[in-house]
């Protein structure tokens, strides 16, 4: 089993962490994997840097930039990670754009991740139906989960659809903002919350975006399986410690 399965059916809430390959300093990788797994992270998303971020907010985008010019590549992050399985065993999901994963080789790119241990992809501008009909049976070719992005204005058809052809978690966005730009949760994302979960969708939903504190932690997961936090872990890493990484997720849950 992936596993992200195994994970999902643990019985508690999921807290999730997305941090820039490559940043803040190119040979940070590792130790930030492994750092997060010690302080009880129960799954890990590496951002694969890509010059033209549509959906990420300025301190991701920022962070991008900075592993771009560190000399973070496709290449680079598959080297740095070969030998993550050897001490790290919770999920590893990558996620970035298309454009670099179209340039490496789809079906390569898929192969090394399965060498690797990379249990699944989050692809925000890959369309869904492009995937279904093109990518799909590659993906589950090589164990990889391939994770898909709702919003608040995604329609009820589309939503099924999404489910129906996901295997793992569904990546509810909190907004339709970007990354990193919420202060807290009002009363329209609360009630956005509870209606997915009412839909009794079978994947579990995972929320990201708007996610930095204990409070909306907590918020997010009331009504879903599990929250992402990228931003205001990226501004935390800036400014800290690799070594520092269990003071963040403490203040979290």
């Amino acid at each position: 089993m992936n596993r992200i399965n195994q994970k999902i059916q643990e019985s508690n809430k999921l807290l999730s962490i997305y941090f820039t390959a490559g940043f803040p300093s190119l040979n940070d990788t590792v130790s930030i994997i492994q750092n997060l797994e010690k302080s009880g992270v129960d799954m890990i998303e590496i951002g694969l840097p890509f010059s033209d971020p549509l959906a990420d907010g300025p301190t991701i985008q920022a962070s991008s930039t900075q592993a771009l010019k560190n000399g973070m590549t496709t290449e680079v992050l598959f080297n740095q990670i070969k030998d993550i399985r050897k001490t790290v065993s919770i999920p590893l999901i990558i996620m970035g754009y298309f454009n670099p994963m179209l340039q490496y080789g789809v079906e390569a790119f898929c192969k090394k991740c399965q060498e690797i241990g990379i249990d699944g992809l989050i692809i925000p501008d890959l369309p869904v139906d492009v995937y279904n009909d093109q990518y799909k049976s590659t993906f589950e070719k090589y164990g990889l989960i391939n994770v898909f992005l709702i919003t608040p204005q995604t329609s009820v058809e589309r939503i099924n659809f999404i489910d129906s052809i996901s295997n793992g978690f569904i990546y509810m966005v909190s907004s339709a903002s970007v990354t990193g730009s919420q202060a807290g949760f009002g009363d329209d994302q609360k009630h956005y919350f509870e209606r997915i979960s009412n839909m009794d969708l079978k994947n579990p939903q995972i929320i990201g975006f708007g996610i930095n504190n204990n409070t909306t932690f907590n918020q997010a997961t009331e009504h879903a399986k599990g929250a992402i936090i990228g931003s205001a872990f990226i501004k935390f890493i800036s400014n800290n410690s690799v070594s520092d990484i269990d003071k963040f997720i403490k203040s979290i849950r």
